[in-house]
């Protein structure tokens, strides 16, 4: 599975609107409005490279109401839930 961070930046009055227009979309897991510097965090999850342009470019940044998007790309996941089970296999950190 790959997953992206979208940072989407919206028009200020239709945060809520687009927020669920992009939620439908095909790839996306969870859209987070913010405070900061940014109107919504999306989290993309897709199983090819070439569904990305699909997901983010071709649908996400056409929603109307999208200003601007900012995607990182995710290498390894962290999570409360994976350290714990890694230590409980006897991996430590270091």
């Amino acid at each position: 599975m790959i997953t992206a961070v979208v940072l989407v930046e919206t028009d200020v009055d239709k945060v809520p609107e687009v927020a669920a227009r992009i939620a439908d979309l095909d790839g996306v897991s969870e859209v987070y409005s913010v405070a900061g510097d940014v109107d919504l965090v999306v989290m993309v999850r897709v199983r090819q490279h070439e569904e990305l342009a699909e997901a983010i470019a071709d649908r996400l940044g056409k929603v109307p109401g999208v200003r601007s998007t900012r995607t990182y790309l995710a290498f390894r996941a962290y999570s409360r839930h994976d350290l714990e089970a890694a230590f409980d296999l006897g991996i430590t950190a270091g």
